[in-house]
């Protein structure tokens, strides 16, 4: 691939993308506990599909975005996906009035489809704007600005939504007169409208920017010899990097979602107050924005991607090892370190799975977009494990996290070849 000409501007285009990106996915560390005690619910496992609602509309709409980003281009196809997802941010308004969490799961899924569509087209689109030898250091610039947004959300959302929670939970749970209690927890889902309402403003307007930028359109149709040789390719499923490549890209993401997101649920079985717990998910964020700011110096100047990726895997085993052996608040800064581990996941994972893949990159990315439904999958795991009592906490954690890592390393070390006719660089 050639370098764009105007591949500065487009990178300073995807990094606000990539800060919507961020600011959206990891509200949902703070939306699990806010909605368990908004909506009543009865335990964790109901509480985790918030995660499952969103994430699984990644599973669903992968291919659909692909299929509309052949007719619209990358361009008007990101657009698009925002106002999508405005639309899932309109949706919280009736669930909070009516405090239905059925409601606030489909406006969960509604913007997950928005974001399946913006992933589809943002994550190739920032891989071959460059050579792709660099395209890790590009995606580690998008993922600072999407941690950063992502260590924003949970303070800004938490401040706002679950202020003095620990007080106000308990005055629900002592309180006898249903009256008294229904309008507590009417005046705590309320908390939720004005945030999503400013939302869906700035996601309109940023879809305005976009459709009306010049923001370039590159060609992915025809095939790269690099990798297909002689062979002529003549489906998907002839690229068996790829394939290897999408089951490590959910089982990362159902690692990142557990450092992430289950990060609050952790604290919570170890007895800590929700006051503290709901500000977990930042001490993730912040350890894989200093993951990030490591990748942009290191690759590929120092470390190939594929290196990068092993060394990640490693420490992601080594640090799920220490949460299990740790108690405390030293479990929770080791899972906080998980992101550390995970930070150069992704830019590793998916240029090393697209390589090569020509004319079927756009039908590649969906695939692996569908690979982001690890995220549903891995925590609601870890939860039915825990809260159905078939293993300890400590233990249900490193079960969802010991196993994804353990693959990552193969990948790391041979699965991104498999089927290529060269050793990737």
């Amino acid at each position: 691939m050639q370098q764009q000409p105007n591949s500065r501007y487009a990178i300073i285009i995807l990094g606000i993308l990539f800060f919507v990106f961020g600011f959206i996915t990891w509200l949902n560390g703070t939306l699990i506990p806010f909605l368990k005690l908004a909506c009543q619910l009865d335990n964790d496992i109901q509480a985790f599909f918030v995660t499952f609602a969103f994430y699984m509309a990644y599973f669903f709409l992968a291919i659909p975005s692909s299929i509309i980003l052949k007719k619209t281009g990358f361009k008007n196809g990101m657009a698009l996906g925002l106002i999508i997802m405005a639309v899932g941010c309109i949706i919280f308004i009736p669930a909070a009035n009516t405090r239905t969490f059925g409601l606030f799961l489909t406006g969960l899924f509604v913007q997950g489809m928005g974001l399946a569509l913006l992933q589809s087209a943002s994550n190739p689109y920032i891989s071959i704007i460059g050579p792709i030898e660099s395209a890790a250091q590009r995606i580690s610039i998008m993922g600072i600005c999407n941690k950063i947004a992502g260590m924003l959300s949970p303070i800004i959302l938490g401040a706002l939504v679950l202020k003095n929670a620990g007080k106000l939970k308990d005055q629900i749970t002592a309180s006898t007169n249903a009256a008294e209690k229904e309008t507590l927890l009417n005046e705590l889902s309320a908390r939720i409208i004005t945030p999503y309402i400013i939302m869906t403003i700035v996601l309109v307007l940023i879809a305005i920017m976009i459709k009306r930028s010049s923001l370039p359109e590159i060609e992915t149709e025809k095939e790269d010899p690099t990798v297909t040789g002689t062979v002529k390719k003549t489906s998907i499923l002839q690229f068996p990097h790829l394939l290897l490549g999408v089951l490590c890209l959910f089982l990362y993401v159902g690692v990142e979602v557990m450092a992430g997101d289950a990060i609050g649920t952790y604290g919570k079985e170890l007895g800590m107050p929700l006051d503290e717990t709901k500000y977990f998910t930042t001490f993730t964020l912040l350890s894989m924005l200093a993951g990030y700011i490591i990748g942009i110096f290191a690759i590929p100047k120092y470390i190939s991607q594929q290196k990068a990726l092993a060394i990640s895997a490693l420490l992601g085993i080594l640090f799920s090892i220490a949460v299990f052996v740790s108690n405390g608040y030293w479990a929770i800064s080791f899972i906080a370190l998980l992101g550390l581990a995970n930070a150069l996941m992704w830019p590793a994972i998916f240029p090393l799975a697209i390589a090569g893949l020509g004319k079927f990159t756009k039908t590649g990315t969906a695939l692996l977009i569908m690979g982001i439904a690890g995220g549903a999958l891995l925590p609601l795991l870890y939860t039915t494990l825990k809260d159905k009592g078939i293993f300890s906490n400590h233990l249900s954690f490193l079960i969802c996290l010991l196993p994804p890592y353990l693959y990552i390393l193969y990948y790391s070390v041979k699965g991104f070849k498999a089927g290529k006719t060269i050793a990737a660089t």
